[in-house]
Protein backbone atom coordinates (compact mmCIF):
# COMPACT_ATOMS: atom_id res chain seq x y z
CA UNK A 1 0.00 0.00 0.00
CA UNK A 2 1.17 3.47 -0.94
CA UNK A 3 1.89 5.27 2.36
CA UNK A 4 1.78 9.27 0.82
CA UNK A 5 -1.02 9.22 -1.38
CA UNK A 6 -0.80 10.69 -5.10
CA UNK A 7 -2.45 14.54 -4.67
CA UNK A 8 -4.66 15.93 -7.21
CA UNK A 9 -7.09 18.47 -7.28
CA UNK A 10 -10.20 16.79 -9.22
CA UNK A 11 -10.53 12.71 -9.18
CA UNK A 12 -13.21 11.09 -11.42
CA UNK A 13 -14.01 7.61 -10.87
CA UNK A 14 -14.81 5.65 -13.44
CA UNK A 15 -13.83 7.30 -17.24
CA UNK A 16 -16.93 5.56 -19.70
CA UNK A 17 -18.89 8.46 -21.74
CA UNK A 18 -19.66 10.80 -18.47
CA UNK A 19 -16.11 11.21 -16.96
CA UNK A 20 -14.73 11.62 -20.23
CA UNK A 21 -17.24 14.10 -21.21
CA UNK A 22 -16.33 16.20 -18.03
CA UNK A 23 -12.32 15.57 -18.70
CA UNK A 24 -13.29 17.81 -22.62
CA UNK A 25 -15.63 20.09 -20.13
CA UNK A 26 -12.77 21.07 -18.06
CA UNK A 27 -10.34 21.43 -20.76
CA UNK A 28 -12.15 23.50 -22.49
CA UNK A 29 -12.76 25.71 -19.32
CA UNK A 30 -8.63 25.41 -18.27
CA UNK A 31 -8.01 26.56 -21.76
CA UNK A 32 -9.64 29.96 -21.29
CA UNK A 33 -7.99 31.00 -17.99
CA UNK A 34 -4.78 30.86 -15.76
CA UNK A 35 -6.49 28.51 -13.44
CA UNK A 36 -5.27 24.64 -13.98
CA UNK A 37 -6.11 22.62 -11.00
CA UNK A 38 -4.41 19.03 -11.78
CA UNK A 39 -6.96 15.65 -12.20
CA UNK A 40 -7.06 11.89 -12.40
CA UNK A 41 -9.50 9.08 -13.75
CA UNK A 42 -9.70 5.81 -12.27
CA UNK A 43 -11.16 3.20 -14.53
CA UNK A 44 -11.13 -0.57 -13.75
CA UNK A 45 -11.46 -1.68 -17.11
CA UNK A 46 -7.62 -2.09 -18.75
CA UNK A 47 -8.28 -0.31 -21.72
CA UNK A 48 -11.15 2.33 -22.57
CA UNK A 49 -14.66 0.82 -23.84
CA UNK A 50 -18.41 1.37 -23.97
CA UNK A 51 -20.39 -1.81 -23.63
CA UNK A 52 -18.02 -3.64 -25.78
CA UNK A 53 -20.12 -6.76 -24.70
CA UNK A 54 -23.13 -5.05 -26.83
CA UNK A 55 -21.54 -4.55 -30.09
CA UNK A 56 -23.82 -6.63 -31.89
CA UNK A 57 -23.55 -6.63 -35.72
CA UNK A 58 -26.32 -4.04 -37.18
CA UNK A 59 -26.84 -2.71 -34.02
CA UNK A 60 -27.58 1.37 -34.15
CA UNK A 61 -27.66 4.13 -31.58
CA UNK A 62 -30.81 5.48 -30.25
CA UNK A 63 -30.14 9.11 -30.01
CA UNK A 64 -28.73 11.49 -32.42
CA UNK A 65 -24.74 11.88 -33.27
CA UNK A 66 -25.67 15.17 -32.17
CA UNK A 67 -25.77 14.27 -28.78
CA UNK A 68 -22.32 13.75 -28.43
CA UNK A 69 -20.25 14.33 -25.68
CA UNK A 70 -19.67 18.11 -26.68
CA UNK A 71 -22.15 19.68 -29.17
CA UNK A 72 -25.10 20.99 -26.84
CA UNK A 73 -22.65 22.32 -24.74
CA UNK A 74 -19.85 23.59 -27.53
CA UNK A 75 -20.68 22.55 -30.93
CA UNK A 76 -17.71 24.15 -32.40
CA UNK A 77 -15.06 22.01 -30.17
CA UNK A 78 -13.01 19.75 -31.90
CA UNK A 79 -14.00 16.94 -30.13
CA UNK A 80 -17.45 16.76 -31.67
CA UNK A 81 -18.60 13.63 -33.48
CA UNK A 82 -18.22 15.62 -36.87
CA UNK A 83 -15.12 16.24 -35.94
CA UNK A 84 -14.09 12.69 -34.70
CA UNK A 85 -15.42 12.48 -38.99
CA UNK A 86 -13.28 14.78 -40.47
CA UNK A 87 -9.94 13.21 -39.03
CA UNK A 88 -11.03 9.81 -39.73
CA UNK A 89 -11.54 11.07 -43.12
CA UNK A 90 -15.66 9.66 -43.35
CA UNK A 91 -17.07 12.90 -43.12
CA UNK A 92 -18.70 13.08 -46.91
CA UNK A 93 -19.32 9.31 -46.61
CA UNK A 94 -21.53 9.12 -43.24
CA UNK A 95 -23.53 12.24 -44.98
CA UNK A 96 -24.45 10.02 -47.98
CA UNK A 97 -25.62 7.35 -45.25
CA UNK A 98 -28.63 9.89 -44.45
CA UNK A 99 -28.91 9.19 -40.77
CA UNK A 100 -28.77 10.57 -37.76
CA UNK A 101 -27.84 7.05 -36.02
CA UNK A 102 -24.27 5.77 -36.03
CA UNK A 103 -23.62 2.52 -35.77
CA UNK A 104 -22.98 1.44 -31.61
CA UNK A 105 -19.58 0.62 -33.05
CA UNK A 106 -18.61 3.62 -34.66
CA UNK A 107 -20.02 5.45 -31.50
CA UNK A 108 -17.74 3.27 -29.05
CA UNK A 109 -14.94 4.34 -31.65
CA UNK A 110 -15.77 7.81 -31.60
CA UNK A 111 -15.44 7.83 -27.73
CA UNK A 112 -12.12 5.72 -27.90
CA UNK A 113 -10.89 8.18 -30.23
CA UNK A 114 -11.83 11.05 -27.39
CA UNK A 115 -10.83 9.17 -24.50
CA UNK A 116 -7.17 8.56 -26.21
CA UNK A 117 -6.81 12.39 -25.50
CA UNK A 118 -6.76 12.21 -22.05
CA UNK A 119 -4.68 8.64 -21.46
CA UNK A 120 -1.95 10.20 -19.49
CA UNK A 121 -4.70 11.46 -16.80
CA UNK A 122 -6.69 8.18 -16.34
CA UNK A 123 -5.62 5.27 -14.30
CA UNK A 124 -6.84 1.84 -16.33
CA UNK A 125 -6.90 -1.32 -14.69
CA UNK A 126 -7.80 -0.18 -11.42
CA UNK A 127 -11.16 -1.14 -8.66
CA UNK A 128 -12.27 1.78 -6.56
CA UNK A 129 -13.21 -0.17 -3.31
CA UNK A 130 -13.47 2.50 -1.26
CA UNK A 131 -13.37 6.00 -0.66
CA UNK A 132 -12.70 7.34 3.12
CA UNK A 133 -12.61 10.80 4.49
CA UNK A 134 -9.80 12.59 5.83
CA UNK A 135 -10.42 15.32 8.22
CA UNK A 136 -9.08 18.70 9.70
CA UNK A 137 -10.26 19.78 12.96
CA UNK A 138 -13.19 17.79 12.52
CA UNK A 139 -14.32 18.74 9.60
CA UNK A 140 -13.90 16.57 5.95
CA UNK A 141 -10.83 18.34 4.13
CA UNK A 142 -10.01 15.85 1.28
CA UNK A 143 -11.13 12.37 0.26
CA UNK A 144 -8.63 9.37 0.28
CA UNK A 145 -9.56 7.06 -3.08
CA UNK A 146 -8.58 3.02 -2.25
CA UNK A 147 -8.41 1.20 -5.69
CA UNK A 148 -6.62 -1.90 -6.20
CA UNK A 149 -5.00 -2.94 -9.44
CA UNK A 150 -5.03 -5.89 -11.53
CA UNK A 151 -1.45 -7.05 -9.90
CA UNK A 152 -3.68 -6.72 -6.14
CA UNK A 153 -1.54 -3.58 -5.05
CA UNK A 154 -3.23 -1.10 -3.52
CA UNK A 155 -3.44 2.59 -4.65
CA UNK A 156 -4.13 5.24 -2.81
CA UNK A 157 -5.21 9.04 -4.37
CA UNK A 158 -6.09 11.73 -2.50
CA UNK A 159 -8.20 15.10 -4.01
CA UNK A 160 -10.34 17.55 -2.96
CA UNK A 161 -12.91 17.59 -6.07
CA UNK A 162 -14.71 13.76 -6.43
CA UNK A 163 -16.71 12.89 -9.22
CA UNK A 164 -18.33 9.58 -9.00
CA UNK A 165 -19.20 8.18 -12.61
CA UNK A 166 -19.28 4.12 -11.93
CA UNK A 167 -22.10 3.20 -13.87
CA UNK A 168 -24.59 0.72 -12.11
CA UNK A 169 -24.39 -2.87 -11.24
CA UNK A 170 -26.17 -5.66 -13.55
CA UNK A 171 -29.70 -5.88 -12.34
CA UNK A 172 -30.08 -9.74 -11.81
CA UNK A 173 -33.46 -11.35 -11.06
CA UNK A 174 -33.58 -13.46 -7.78
CA UNK A 175 -33.67 -16.73 -9.83
CA UNK A 176 -31.18 -16.03 -11.73
CA UNK A 177 -29.13 -13.84 -9.08
CA UNK A 178 -28.41 -17.74 -7.34
CA UNK A 179 -26.50 -18.96 -10.41
CA UNK A 180 -24.41 -16.04 -10.98
CA UNK A 181 -21.30 -18.06 -10.56
CA UNK A 182 -22.85 -20.73 -13.19
CA UNK A 183 -21.12 -19.26 -16.31
CA UNK A 184 -24.28 -20.32 -18.14
CA UNK A 185 -26.41 -17.94 -16.62
CA UNK A 186 -25.42 -14.20 -18.59
CA UNK A 187 -26.01 -10.65 -17.97
CA UNK A 188 -26.10 -8.53 -20.80
CA UNK A 189 -23.43 -6.46 -19.51
CA UNK A 190 -21.08 -9.64 -20.37
CA UNK A 191 -23.11 -11.07 -23.27
CA UNK A 192 -20.59 -11.51 -26.19
CA UNK A 193 -18.01 -13.33 -23.83
CA UNK A 194 -20.36 -14.75 -21.34
CA UNK A 195 -22.16 -16.69 -25.06
CA UNK A 196 -19.26 -17.43 -26.50
CA UNK A 197 -17.85 -19.19 -23.15
CA UNK A 198 -21.31 -21.10 -22.29
CA UNK A 199 -22.05 -22.39 -25.72
CA UNK A 200 -18.49 -22.39 -27.97
CA UNK A 201 -17.99 -21.58 -31.10
CA UNK A 202 -21.49 -22.10 -33.65
CA UNK A 203 -21.84 -25.66 -35.05
CA UNK A 204 -23.76 -26.64 -38.34
CA UNK A 205 -24.64 -30.04 -37.32
CA UNK A 206 -25.33 -31.72 -34.03
CA UNK A 207 -27.71 -30.65 -31.10
CA UNK A 208 -30.04 -27.37 -31.02
CA UNK A 209 -29.44 -25.88 -27.93
CA UNK A 210 -32.42 -23.86 -26.50
CA UNK A 211 -31.40 -20.97 -24.71
CA UNK A 212 -33.48 -18.42 -22.84
CA UNK A 213 -33.79 -14.68 -23.16
CA UNK A 214 -35.42 -12.59 -20.45
CA UNK A 215 -36.58 -9.09 -20.63
CA UNK A 216 -38.53 -7.12 -22.51
CA UNK A 217 -36.62 -3.88 -23.71
CA UNK A 218 -34.24 -2.79 -26.59
CA UNK A 219 -31.23 -5.12 -25.22
CA UNK A 220 -33.22 -8.21 -25.00
CA UNK A 221 -34.81 -8.39 -28.45
CA UNK A 222 -31.28 -7.84 -30.01
CA UNK A 223 -29.65 -10.40 -28.05
CA UNK A 224 -32.62 -12.60 -29.34
CA UNK A 225 -31.77 -11.27 -32.63
CA UNK A 226 -28.29 -12.12 -32.37
CA UNK A 227 -28.57 -15.48 -31.18
CA UNK A 228 -30.77 -16.58 -33.74
CA UNK A 229 -27.71 -15.48 -36.55
CA UNK A 230 -25.04 -16.19 -33.92
CA UNK A 231 -26.01 -20.12 -33.48
CA UNK A 232 -27.79 -21.63 -36.81
CA UNK A 233 -28.89 -24.31 -35.10
CA UNK A 234 -30.44 -22.25 -32.04
CA UNK A 235 -34.19 -22.14 -30.92
CA UNK A 236 -34.74 -19.11 -28.57
CA UNK A 237 -37.34 -18.20 -25.97
CA UNK A 238 -38.05 -14.56 -25.24
CA UNK A 239 -39.74 -14.15 -22.50
CA UNK A 240 -41.50 -10.77 -21.30
CA UNK A 241 -43.11 -9.80 -18.52
CA UNK A 242 -45.86 -7.98 -20.18
CA UNK A 243 -48.23 -9.02 -22.74
CA UNK A 244 -46.48 -7.36 -25.78
CA UNK A 245 -43.34 -5.81 -26.73
CA UNK A 246 -44.19 -2.10 -26.88
CA UNK A 247 -42.45 0.44 -29.07
CA UNK A 248 -40.80 3.37 -27.61
CA UNK A 249 -42.29 6.76 -27.91
CA UNK A 250 -40.07 8.84 -29.48
CA UNK A 251 -42.46 11.69 -30.64
CA UNK A 252 -41.20 15.00 -30.86
CA UNK A 253 -43.00 16.62 -27.38
CA UNK A 254 -42.44 13.80 -25.62
CA UNK A 255 -38.93 13.69 -26.34
CA UNK A 256 -38.42 16.87 -25.06
CA UNK A 257 -37.96 15.00 -21.42
CA UNK A 258 -34.15 14.43 -22.61
CA UNK A 259 -33.46 18.24 -23.38
CA UNK A 260 -31.37 20.04 -20.94
CA UNK A 261 -34.34 22.26 -19.80
CA UNK A 262 -36.51 19.39 -18.48
CA UNK A 263 -33.91 19.03 -15.98
CA UNK A 264 -34.55 22.07 -14.56
CA UNK A 265 -38.36 21.63 -14.79
CA UNK A 266 -38.01 18.18 -13.21
CA UNK A 267 -35.86 19.09 -10.58
CA UNK A 268 -37.90 22.39 -9.46
CA UNK A 269 -40.82 20.32 -9.16
CA UNK A 270 -42.14 18.80 -5.33
CA UNK A 271 -41.40 15.14 -5.21
CA UNK A 272 -44.97 13.45 -5.61
CA UNK A 273 -44.40 15.68 -9.26
CA UNK A 274 -41.36 15.00 -10.66
CA UNK A 275 -41.87 11.06 -9.89
CA UNK A 276 -45.39 11.20 -11.75
CA UNK A 277 -43.11 13.26 -14.55
CA UNK A 278 -40.89 10.37 -14.28
CA UNK A 279 -43.56 7.71 -14.57
CA UNK A 280 -44.90 8.92 -17.48
CA UNK A 281 -42.10 9.46 -19.42
CA UNK A 282 -41.24 5.63 -18.71
CA UNK A 283 -42.10 4.49 -21.91
CA UNK A 284 -39.18 6.85 -23.84
CA UNK A 285 -36.45 3.92 -22.31
CA UNK A 286 -37.31 1.43 -19.85
CA UNK A 287 -38.98 -1.98 -21.36
CA UNK A 288 -39.72 -0.61 -25.07
CA UNK A 289 -37.98 -1.22 -28.44
CA UNK A 290 -37.28 0.95 -31.29
CA UNK A 291 -39.84 0.23 -33.86
CA UNK A 292 -37.98 -1.03 -36.67
CA UNK A 293 -36.88 -3.31 -34.61
CA UNK A 294 -40.39 -4.63 -32.79
CA UNK A 295 -41.24 -4.55 -36.76
CA UNK A 296 -38.33 -7.04 -37.98
CA UNK A 297 -38.73 -9.47 -35.02
CA UNK A 298 -42.37 -9.73 -36.08
CA UNK A 299 -41.55 -10.58 -38.98
CA UNK A 300 -39.25 -13.34 -38.40
CA UNK A 301 -41.53 -15.03 -36.15
CA UNK A 302 -43.90 -14.97 -39.44
CA UNK A 303 -41.77 -16.15 -41.49
CA UNK A 304 -41.63 -19.18 -38.82
CA UNK A 305 -45.42 -19.60 -39.62
CA UNK A 306 -44.77 -19.67 -43.32
CA UNK A 307 -41.62 -21.84 -43.43
CA UNK A 308 -42.99 -24.23 -40.11
CA UNK A 309 -39.75 -24.07 -38.57
CA UNK A 310 -40.22 -22.17 -35.20
CA UNK A 311 -36.68 -21.10 -33.63
CA UNK A 312 -38.47 -17.99 -32.00
CA UNK A 313 -40.65 -18.31 -29.11
CA UNK A 314 -42.11 -15.09 -27.65
CA UNK A 315 -43.23 -16.48 -24.33
CA UNK A 316 -45.77 -13.03 -23.25
CA UNK A 317 -46.89 -12.79 -19.81
CA UNK A 318 -44.19 -14.96 -18.37
CA UNK A 319 -42.32 -14.91 -15.43
CA UNK A 320 -39.26 -17.30 -14.28
CA UNK A 321 -40.14 -18.91 -11.04
CA UNK A 322 -36.99 -20.82 -10.24
CA UNK A 323 -34.00 -21.76 -12.33
CA UNK A 324 -32.02 -24.78 -11.37
CA UNK A 325 -28.03 -25.92 -12.54
CA UNK A 326 -27.99 -29.46 -13.61
CA UNK A 327 -25.57 -31.36 -15.50
CA UNK A 328 -27.98 -31.15 -18.82
CA UNK A 329 -28.65 -27.60 -18.78
CA UNK A 330 -30.40 -24.76 -16.56
CA UNK A 331 -34.14 -25.99 -15.91
CA UNK A 332 -36.60 -23.36 -15.47
CA UNK A 333 -39.91 -23.37 -13.69
CA UNK A 334 -42.08 -20.38 -15.91
CA UNK A 335 -45.40 -19.16 -15.43
CA UNK A 336 -47.97 -17.58 -17.80
CA UNK A 337 -49.97 -14.89 -15.64
CA UNK A 338 -52.56 -14.89 -17.90
CA UNK A 339 -53.44 -18.68 -18.73
CA UNK A 340 -52.68 -19.24 -14.78
CA UNK A 341 -50.16 -22.61 -15.77
CA UNK A 342 -46.56 -23.00 -15.62
CA UNK A 343 -43.80 -25.02 -17.66
CA UNK A 344 -40.26 -26.70 -17.04
CA UNK A 345 -37.85 -26.00 -19.97
CA UNK A 346 -34.16 -26.84 -19.85
CA UNK A 347 -31.89 -24.19 -21.35
CA UNK A 348 -28.07 -24.31 -22.19
CA UNK A 349 -27.61 -20.66 -21.48
CA UNK A 350 -29.98 -17.73 -20.14
CA UNK A 351 -29.25 -14.49 -20.85
CA UNK A 352 -30.53 -11.60 -18.32
CA UNK A 353 -31.60 -8.50 -20.26
CA UNK A 354 -32.81 -6.73 -17.21
CA UNK A 355 -31.19 -3.65 -17.11
CA UNK A 356 -29.04 -1.66 -14.11
CA UNK A 357 -29.43 -0.87 -10.47
CA UNK A 358 -28.30 2.24 -9.19
CA UNK A 359 -28.35 2.93 -5.84
CA UNK A 360 -28.89 7.04 -4.57
CA UNK A 361 -25.40 6.83 -3.10
CA UNK A 362 -22.86 4.43 -4.31
CA UNK A 363 -21.36 2.09 -1.89
CA UNK A 364 -17.49 3.14 -2.32
CA UNK A 365 -19.12 6.32 -0.90
CA UNK A 366 -20.30 4.41 2.69
CA UNK A 367 -17.74 5.54 4.46
CA UNK A 368 -18.67 8.90 3.91
CA UNK A 369 -22.18 9.06 5.36
CA UNK A 370 -21.60 10.60 8.06
CA UNK A 371 -20.59 13.67 6.02
CA UNK A 372 -23.44 13.80 4.09
CA UNK A 373 -25.74 16.38 4.92
CA UNK A 374 -28.46 15.31 2.28
CA UNK A 375 -28.67 11.85 0.62
CA UNK A 376 -29.53 12.98 -2.99
CA UNK A 377 -27.72 15.36 -5.39
CA UNK A 378 -28.36 18.89 -5.79
CA UNK A 379 -29.51 20.89 -9.01
CA UNK A 380 -25.44 20.92 -9.89
CA UNK A 381 -24.96 17.29 -9.23
CA UNK A 382 -23.12 17.87 -6.18
CA UNK A 383 -23.83 16.08 -2.67
CA UNK A 384 -24.33 17.93 0.46
CA UNK A 385 -21.28 17.62 2.61
CA UNK A 386 -21.29 19.10 6.21
CA UNK A 387 -18.51 19.51 8.58
CA UNK A 388 -16.78 20.08 5.10
CA UNK A 389 -14.08 22.94 4.58
CA UNK A 390 -15.41 25.18 1.33
CA UNK A 391 -13.18 23.81 -1.42
CA UNK A 392 -13.85 20.01 -1.06
CA UNK A 393 -16.90 19.08 -3.33
CA UNK A 394 -18.85 15.80 -4.02
CA UNK A 395 -20.28 15.02 -7.44
CA UNK A 396 -22.30 12.13 -8.41
CA UNK A 397 -22.80 11.44 -12.49
CA UNK A 398 -25.72 8.58 -13.35
CA UNK A 399 -27.05 8.36 -9.88
CA UNK A 400 -29.76 10.51 -9.86
CA UNK A 401 -33.05 9.88 -11.80
CA UNK A 402 -35.28 10.66 -9.14
CA UNK A 403 -34.26 13.92 -8.72
CA UNK A 404 -32.92 15.12 -12.31
CA UNK A 405 -35.00 12.89 -14.77
CA UNK A 406 -34.70 10.37 -17.33
CA UNK A 407 -31.46 11.86 -18.97
CA UNK A 408 -29.73 10.71 -15.45
CA UNK A 409 -28.35 7.61 -16.82
CA UNK A 410 -28.45 8.25 -20.38
CA UNK A 411 -26.45 9.87 -23.33
CA UNK A 412 -28.40 12.80 -23.89
CA UNK A 413 -27.17 15.39 -22.11
CA UNK A 414 -23.23 14.64 -20.91
CA UNK A 415 -22.12 17.64 -22.42
CA UNK A 416 -24.35 19.89 -20.70
CA UNK A 417 -24.23 18.20 -16.75
CA UNK A 418 -20.53 18.35 -17.45
CA UNK A 419 -20.15 21.64 -17.74
CA UNK A 420 -21.86 22.52 -15.00
CA UNK A 421 -19.96 20.31 -12.61
CA UNK A 422 -16.71 21.83 -14.49
CA UNK A 423 -18.21 25.24 -13.71
CA UNK A 424 -19.03 24.74 -9.71
CA UNK A 425 -15.36 22.59 -9.24
CA UNK A 426 -13.77 25.56 -11.04
CA UNK A 427 -15.65 28.38 -9.28
CA UNK A 428 -14.67 26.65 -5.69
CA UNK A 429 -11.08 26.61 -7.14
CA UNK A 430 -10.87 30.13 -8.44
CA UNK A 431 -12.72 31.38 -4.49
CA UNK A 432 -10.07 29.01 -2.76
CA UNK A 433 -7.26 30.17 -4.06
CA UNK A 434 -8.45 33.81 -3.91
CA UNK A 435 -9.13 33.65 -0.34
CA UNK A 436 -5.38 32.39 0.29
CA UNK A 437 -3.95 34.99 -1.54
CA UNK A 438 -4.78 37.88 0.49
CA UNK A 439 -4.01 35.52 3.85
CA UNK A 440 -0.64 35.26 2.40
CA UNK A 441 0.21 38.41 1.79
CA UNK A 442 -1.18 39.13 5.50
CA UNK A 443 1.64 40.42 8.11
Amino acid sequence: MTDHPATDDIVGIGFGPANLSLAIALEDAMRCGPLRPSLRFVERQGRFGWHRAMMLPGADMQISFVKDLVSLRDPTSPFSFLNYLHVKGRLSTFLNLKTFNPSRVEYNDYLAWAAEHFSNVVAYGETVEAVRPETRDGRLAAFVVEARDAAGACRLRRCRHLVVAAGGDPAIPPPFAALVQDRRVIHSSWYLPGIAAALGAPRLDGPRPRILVVGGGQSAVEIATDLGERYPRALIDLAIRGPALKAADDSPFVNEIFDPAAVDRIHAAPAPVRAELIAAHRATNYAVVDADLIQAFYARLYEQQVSGEARYRLRRSTRVLTLEATPEGLRASLRDDVAGTEAHQTYAAAICATGYARAAVPAILDPLRPFLAAGTADRHYRLPLAPAEPRVSLHLQGFSEPTHGLTETLLSILPVRAGAIARTILGAERGARAAIRPAAAAP
